[in-house]
């Protein structure tokens, strides 16, 4: 099997590439799903206010975030393999250190350092930057798969992770995870070792530069500052419900399995759009205008949701809030990559990343707080709406600024 796949041409090792990519994802983003399951058990086992759980969540992604600029120079130094080898043990690895916590501080510790620092910031950014760097044509809907993979794990594992707490509690939940996820992992790993040739010229895959790549009327450091400021607007208001919409639901008085069934149906939409229609619309009308589409979505839906009650009409604005939310994630890779010199995509991305994670951060520390100040999650979800509309601000503003010049006409003699 390993000399029939070494023995493939780029083209066709892309999608086992992607394909890979895709799983780590669904695997190693179980742990933040995880607590997000388990956040109000473990904060009633401890006897802690529930932003203590809020701010282990943030930590995870400040960790994933700084530590991705990191793995981002090592893959464009190195290639993808050792990152996503030292990503899977330290997820594992984190989610049994987990189990045996007995403080807050070691809580703390193991989801910022552990799974965040070194776990998760060697999955997203890297994994969605490598694909780019494997496509010329079709990257769009590749990197639309890869990060399909977060949704499907957010439509696969609350669940499950309810019915593990359930029935062995939340340390066992994180122990029986930990292991199985390094055990499948680790051998996933081993698939993104092999980096991308030169493009033929027939071919779909490699690390090349198409005509205009790299070239925008807007400077290179002026377009990482508005997609970092852009990041953090859809992000914080991407994070709040995320975090906090199971533990919103069975707030307002729904069951704990059918509250986590609304994450599960949130993530699902978002697969939707993640896997099939976002990767279309960035081939039909661009990256910045696909975004642009779907963060109003979020943005429109995260303004509904603290004024339901009823399970039904929660699941629906779920649902269309998680169609919003997914087709977010795979236009900024492909804004980088096109916009930004190709041969710091994985630097690039994994600064852009950073101040994603600093949003997710952000959300759900402040669904935590905010919870805890005002015993709801009405204010900080439209908190997250002004959040959210700055990014649009953002966006429109670039969509209008790299639109090409009209052509010149030139007078008949």
């Amino acid at each position: 099997m390993i000399r029939y796949l070494r023995h493939l041409s780029d083209s066709r090792y892309a999608w086992i590439v992607v394909a890979a990519s895709c799983l780590m994802l669904v695997l190693g983003n179980g742990a933040l799903f995880l607590l997000v399951v388990s956040m109000k058990d473990i904060a009633a086992s401890f006897g802690w206010p529930r932003s203590v759980p809020s701010f282990a969540y943030s930590l995870q992604f400040i960790g994933g975030g700084v530590g991705g600029i990191v793995m981002g120079w090592w893959l464009d130094r190195a290639g993808m393999g050792w990152p996503a080898l030292v990503g899977a043990v330290m997820i594992g690895t984190g989610a049994v250190l987990v189990s045996m916590v007995a403080s807050q501080w070691e809580f703390y510790l193991v989801y910022g350092l552990v799974i965040g620092l070194l776990g998760q910031a060697a999955l997203y950014a890297p994994l969605v930057a490598n694909a780019t760097r494997w496509f010329v044509r079709r990257r769009g809907i590749a990197v639309g798969l890869v990060t399909s993979g977060q949704s499907v794990a957010g439509a696969l594992w609350p669940p499950l992770f309810e019915y593990g707490l359930a029935t062995w509690g939340w340390r066992d939940t994180y122990l029986v995870y930990g292991v199985a996820s390094m055990a499948v992992m680790v051998p996933l790993s081993l698939l993104l070792r092999r980096s991308p040739r030169a493009l033929a010229p027939s071919g779909t895959s490699a690390d090349a530069i198409v005509p205009g790549q790299g070239s925008s009327p807007v400077r290179p450091r002026a377009m990482m500052v508005l997609l970092c400021i852009a990041i953090v607007g859809c992000c914080v208001s991407m994070s709040l419900p995320i975090a906090h919409i199971k533990s919103h639901a069975t707030d307002v008085g729904i069951a704990p399995m059918e509250a986590a069934s609304v994450l599960s149906v949130l993530l699902a939409a978002s697969f939707v759009s993640r896997a099939i229609v976002c990767g279309l619309m960035i081939e039909w009308i661009g990256a910045l205008k696909t975004l642009f589409v779907f963060s109003f979505i979020q943005t429109a839906t995260l303004g509904l949701l603290p004024f339901l009650e009823g399970s039904a009409s929660l699941m629906v604005t779920a649902a269309i809030f998680g169609f919003g939310f997914g087709g977010i994630a795979p236009a900024y890779p492909v804004i980088i990559r096109e916009t930004l010199p190709s041969q710091w995509t994985g630097r690039c991305t994994g600064i852009v990343v950073l101040f994603g994670t600093f949003g997710m951060a952000i959300g759900g520390w402040i669904g935590g707080i905010g919870f805890d100040v005002t015993g709801s999650y009405h204010t900080p979800f439209l908190a997250g709406v002004a959040f959210n509309a700055v990014n649009l601000v953002v966006i429109g503003y670039l969509i209008a600024a790299l639109r090409p010049p009209p052509p010149v006409m030139v007078p008949a003699h």
